[in-house]
């Protein structure tokens, strides 16, 4: 049912834009058919006896809700005849999966598609299981809450810290669309920029994306909402209730401005040197915005393309693609956090090396709330969860280098959708073989959901199937005894 509304919710531009009124069907069929199909279901259930969740469930119904809602979504594309069932699914596991890469030609697409787009990064950025939450008790959902991949609560109660989330989000939407307006953008593109920026999105109404614009304080405004929207939900609680230590001291929001500040100059040298920006401040301002952009995993763009970009550029690019924002944010990647854990286990390593061997440390990073000591059991785990991720970006960037594309523009390619950016070497197209949308949509799910999540529902579900069907079998077997 929820899902049902959302499709609905483009509707909503139809009074500014009533000569785009015949699109409305391709919404209402879908939007109320879900509507009516969920209400249906629920009647099902009604007054059944609640049981718990045994082991891995909360993993498949995080799984399974993100998989009817990209399926449900991609209906109202089908509907139009312009977009095959491989489309129609890129695109909406794109939006959901807040990456950007998108086979819609935006100058030609109807203004309600455009905003149906931003819809999805909406909802999926903050998380479909989160917004479910916050109209639902502790009771329901702790286990889902976690198994979306958000580590924090920023209230006592789970229901409460939902809506506190969405409240700061909605917020941030609503500035960042005044800000638009007032550096000359319309209503409607500063609106659907805002929540592409704040949800690290990079869906954009311009086939030349933030470039479009030429303007320093629109590339301005869009920088601080991605940095905003990659920053963990904890943190902005902080940062709102003018904790600002506790706000810069948190070991990712330092991370982060730091590897933008070492980054962002080593990037302009290169499009300088390599003649994709033809001045330095020029340079610099590109430089800082692709940082950026790549690092946040938004996927908007200021300069023209990276097909043909310089090895050394696009090495950059994908190492912070692979990077990735902060844990219980918007954005996808490795996550800093984890990226920050493996930097201080080197140190603290070396350092107990060179230590006497009585010496104790304590071995602890700075979170927004206080310290947290990591264990070798932390450290194991995201040493492993890091390898994980290294193979699959392998995989894929060799599935897609054996249709016959460059090496290093399919690693691009590849990085960008796992990492959920949304930045294309021009790999990504409407008319790419199925095979590479494919291969690239199973990156942005598994990125989004976070690898573990994904394998472990699979292997839940195949055990769930395969004792029901013995379970059905040993039933027909006793009837036909019988």
């Amino acid at each position: 049912m929820l899902l049902g509304g959302i499709i609905l919710l483009p509707l909503l531009v139809l009074p500014a834009y009533p000569d785009e009124g015949g699109q409305a069907v391709f919404f209402i069929l879908p939007g109320c058919g879900a509507v009516l199909g969920g209400y249906l279901l629920a009647l099902l259930i009604r007054g059944r006896p609640r049981g718990r969740l045994r082991k891995h469930q909360d993993a498949v119904i995080v799984v399974g809700a993100w998989l009817l809602a990209i399926t449900l979504c991609a209906i109202p594309f089908l509907l139009t005849g312009n977009y095959n069932f491989t489309q129609a699914v890129f695109e909406c596991t794109s939006g959901w999966s807040t990456t950007g890469l998108s086979v819609v030609e935006v100058e030609a697409a109807p203004r309600i598609f455009l905003m149906y787009r931003s819809v999805m990064l909406f909802f999926g950025g903050v998380g479909l299981v989160l917004v479910m939450l916050s109209v639902l008790s502790d009771s329901y959902g702790m286990r889902l809450y976690s198994a979306e991949g958000h580590a924090d609560r920023l209230l006592p109660n789970l229901a409460s810290s939902a809506r506190t989330i969405l409240a700061i989000y909605a917020g941030y939407i609503l500035a960042g669309t005044v800000l638009y307006s007032i550096f000359g953008m319309d209503w409607f593109d500063a609106l659907n920029h805002s929540i592409a920026a704040l949800s690290t999105g990079g869906f954009s109404t311009r086939a030349a994306s933030i470039g479009y614009y030429d303007s320093p304080a629109i590339e301005l405004v869009t920088v601080l909402l991605m940095l905003l929207g990659c920053t963990n939900f904890l943190a902005h609680l902080y940062l709102i209730r003018g904790r600002l230590k506790n706000f810069f001291g948190y070991c990712e929001v330092r991370f982060c401005l730091f590897a933008t500040a070492f980054v962002s100059p080593l990037l302009a040298g290169l499009l300088l040197t390599g003649g994709l920006s033809d001045t330095l401040p020029r340079a610099l301002r590109d430089g800082l915005f692709q940082t950026v952009s790549a690092l946040t995993t938004t996927g908007f763009q200021s300069i023209p393309g990276f097909a043909g970009f310089p090895g050394a550029a696009l090495l950059v690019l994908i190492l912070l693609q692979l990077i990735g924002g902060g844990t219980g944010s918007t954005a996808g990647g490795i996550k800093q956090f984890r990226i920050y854990i493996l930097y201080k286990d080197l140190i603290w390593t070396l350092r107990d090396k060179f230590s006497h061997r009585r010496v104790v440390h304590d071995d602890a990073i700075r979170r927004p709330d206080g310290l947290q000591q990591v264990g070798t059991r932390t450290r194991g785990e995201v040493a492993g969860f890091v390898l994980l991720y290294l193979a699959v970006f392998a995989l894929g960037s060799f599935i897609l280098s054996c249709y016959g594309y460059p090496l290093a523009e399919s690693m691009f390619e590849f990085s960008s959708a796992l990492g959920t950016v949304g930045l294309s070497a021009g790999i990504t197209a409407f008319d790419a073989p199925a095979g590479v949308l494919w291969t690239e949509t199973a990156g942005m799910l598994l990125g989004r959901l976070e690898i573990y999540v994904v394998l472990l529902a699979a292997v839940r579900a195949a055990g769930d199937l395969k004792n029901g069907a013995a379970a059905l079998a040993g039933q027909l077997k006793g009837r036909m005894r019988r």
